[in-house]
């Protein structure tokens, strides 16, 4: 037996043919850089979520700094002010709020979901704050009703990071139109992913958008008229043209996990390991398949002699990590115990019930 993380190329084979005819698309029109790729992808994109704009960007890590980037350019945000994040996520939700010379203001995770806790992040609000970033981690969304009760009661900007939860949704909202803005990554093997980097900005903010329109282009709106200091953020012709091919299949893709992650939740009965939690007011796109356990590298060990391959997202806290060297000795022990007992199982859409079957079983057998 011998199951695969994550093969890319078996995500993408379904729709080899289509892609190559988008590229070839994109080849005979001779027209590389912002073109009508990029703005038909935007449209369908922004109609797949409801939101009124899409701004497509060069990756998931500059839609976040280019949001906050741009409210500091409308005179919102100011150099020094605080964003509440959650401690547990992945560093780059972290490095835009830096990027962007805003102090971040870490919060420990709800115990369950493993995203932002609503009253935690309440207790850390400064006279300083000024932003809330939500955190959709591993495709299930945060606890957006009580984090918007608490924005408005102190007057905050609600942002997510999105990049994990192309498809997911909260109540009758998806992961992507529920605040002020929200930055997306289609890396590779998101659930919406590009053959290469690519990213998007989604918002209901006219203002908004055209600022972060203006800034990924130089800062222009008119070629060789500079508004602002703006950055080379575009999104490629050539990835839009791909995701415009992958989109109209992304809640098929979606419920194909739905289907292996519902397999494991069934199937897995070991008592030491700990299930993922699936909170009542939405439905997980199941980026990541994500369970706790003991002497996690024992289980590694044995996953990878039974011939599944296993990944840790993530294996190092970010207040941990040598970039952050001056937070070092911070204490998050939530966060900490998060990051040393986690274990990500394969989940795709090219995987199998079957597949999931097996790895449950092999578990079960530990």
């Amino acid at each position: 037996m011998s199951i695969p993380f994550l093969d890319y190329r078996a995500v993408n084979e379904p729709y080899f043919d289509d892609i190559q005819k988008a590229v070839t698309r994109v080849l005979q029109s001779g027209w590389y850089v912002l073109g009508e790729e990029v703005a038909a992808f935007e449209r369908d994109y922004a109609a797949y979520l409801g939101t009124q704009h899409c701004i497509g960007v060069s990756s998931g890590l500059d839609a976040l700094i280019l949001i906050l980037e741009a409210w500091k350019e409308l005179g919102t945000l100011k150099d020094g002010d605080e964003v509440i994040v959650p401690a547990n996520t992945y560093i780059a939700s972290i490095l835009a709020v830096t990027k962007a010379g805003l102090k971040p203001v870490l919060v420990e995770p709800d115990e369950q979901t493993y995203n932002l806790d609503p009253e935690r992040a309440l207790a850390a609000i400064t006279p300083r704050t000024r932003v809330i970033m939500a955190v959709h981690l591993y495709g299930q969304c945060a606890d957006m009703d009580a984090i918007h009760s608490i924005a408005k009661e102190h007057g905050l900007l609600v942002m997510e990071d999105a990049a994990q939860s192309q498809g997911a949704t909260y109540r009758n909202g998806k992961a992507g139109n529920l605040s002020d803005a929200a930055a997306h990554s289609f890396y590779p093997g998101k659930n919406l992913g590009a053959i290469g980097e690519g990213g998007a900005v989604t918002t209901n903010d006219p203002e908004l958008a055209q600022m972060i329109g203006i800034m990924r282009n130089y800062g222009s709106e008119k070629k060789y008229h500079n508004q602002v200091k703006g950055m080379n953020n575009r999104l490629d012709e050539l990835q839009a043209a791909i995701l415009r091919v992958k989109l109209p299949h992304l809640d098929r893709d979606n419920a194909a996990r739905k289907t292996v992650a519902e397999t494991y939740l069934k199937a897995i009965s070991h008592p030491d390991i700990r299930l993922p939690y699936v909170a009542g007011y939405g439905q997980p796109c199941w980026h990541l398949f994500v369970v706790r356990v003991p002497n996690r590298a024992k289980w590694m060990e044995y996953l990878s002699d039974k011939g599944i391959q296993t990944a840790i997202h993530y294996p190092i806290p970010p207040h941990q990590q040598p970039a952050y060297a001056e937070w070092n000795h911070l204490s998050f022990p939530i966060t900490e115990a998060i990051h040393r007992d986690i274990l990500s199982l394969p989940i795709s859409p090219a995987h199998t019930p079957q597949e999931a079957a097996c790895i449950a079983e092999v578990l079960n057998g530990f």
